[in-house]
């Protein structure tokens, strides 16, 4: 039986070679692409994967967010981690979010198969620069004391910050996440109480830094 595979990549063009690539491997067969978190929820419910290639920085919800629903919601999937980010933070939530591998784009084609491979056998599968970081300790040491976005707000917060910070309208946001725009409002006048902060071009800066949304790819 192949092992069913579901890359999630806003590039779409490195999702379709790799995916390519892959498909032309013994035992795998790619069922499916997206290009942001939410497409990774929705397809993950319709296409029934057995492994996600996940990339982090992605438009309105950033693969952590995505892992950690994924994870949270189908007990069998299991996500891979494939990005350019290699930060110790991003390696952290990212793990703590349930992923059970973790392979920069870096890495050679054979690294990403043995990496598909061994996580479908029930292995966890770190590439040697990630393991370097975890390690050291970090993921343990920074999770007893943590003032991250993913320690002071909570899940909902965490995607209207960062659907505000993308540029998205009260009322877009409120459509995004099938809420009402009171609803958004409210969710926006916690997240500055909670990080202290008076405007969105505070929270645009604040998304930023915390690795929340990407700029300049």
């Amino acid at each position: 039986m192949s092992i069913k595979v579901l890359l999630i990549d806003d590039h779409e063009l490195f999702c379709e070679s790799i995916g390519q690539m892959l498909a032309g491997e013994v035992g795998i067969e790619v069922v499916g692409m997206g290009h942001d978190g939410r497409m990774a929820i929705e397809l993950t419910n319709q296409l029934k994967p057995d492994i996600i290639l996940m990339d982090i920085s992605m438009p309105h919800l950033n693969g952590i967010e995505a892992t950690r629903i994924i994870t949270g919601q189908f007990e069998s999937v299991k996500v891979i981690a494939l990005s350019t980010s290699t930060d110790k933070r991003s390696v952290r939530e990212m793990l703590i979010a349930g992923a059970k591998g973790y392979v920069p784009k870096t890495s050679t084609f054979k690294e990403l198969k043995n990496a598909v491979m061994s996580v479908a056998s029930g292995q966890m599968y770190l590439s040697s620069r990630i393991s370097e970081i975890v390690v050291d300790g970090y993921v343990n040491k920074l999770a007893q004391k943590d003032d991250s976005a993913y320690s002071v707000l909570t899940a909902r917060e965490r995607e209207v910050l960062q659907l505000i910070a993308e540029g998205l309208s009260t009322k877009a946001a409120a459509k995004e996440l099938h809420v009402s725009p009171k609803t958004i409002e409210w969710h926006r006048c916690q997240i500055m109480r909670k990080l202290g902060i008076q405007s969105v071009a505070e929270m645009v800066k604040y998304a930023i830094n915390e690795g929340l949304i990407c700029v300049g790819v």
